[in-house]
């Protein structure tokens, strides 16, 4: 088996080589923000599912970490100003 999934023109191609040939192509037009809340939504689903508290906040904490991912790509990309941090002068 090799790392590298030929697609066309014989380029490597990584979606098809971690996903397979049959990988749904909706996902490819998604944005990747939509896709962490996705994930986040997927580690919700999992924690109400979830039996035990440990399973339970550990899939809580994977649905935050996912959702600040988010947060942090929307920004790289573009779609939300940096937030603008305010420096208090010392008064004596």
């Amino acid at each position: 088996m090799t790392d590298a999934a030929p697609s066309s023109g014989g380029r490597y191609d990584p979606v098809t080589a971690v996903a397979g040939p049959g990988f749904s192509t909706h996902v490819l037009s998604m944005k990747q923000s939509d896709i962490f809340r996705d994930n986040a939504e997927n580690c919700l689903q999992l924690a109400e599912r979830s039996e035990g508290k440990p399973a339970y906040r550990r899939y809580l904490r994977m649905a935050d970490a996912w959702t600040a991912l988010a947060k942090e790509q929307d920004w790289l990309d573009g779609e939300v100003p940096p937030v603008k941090v305010g420096i208090r002068s010392q008064s004596a």
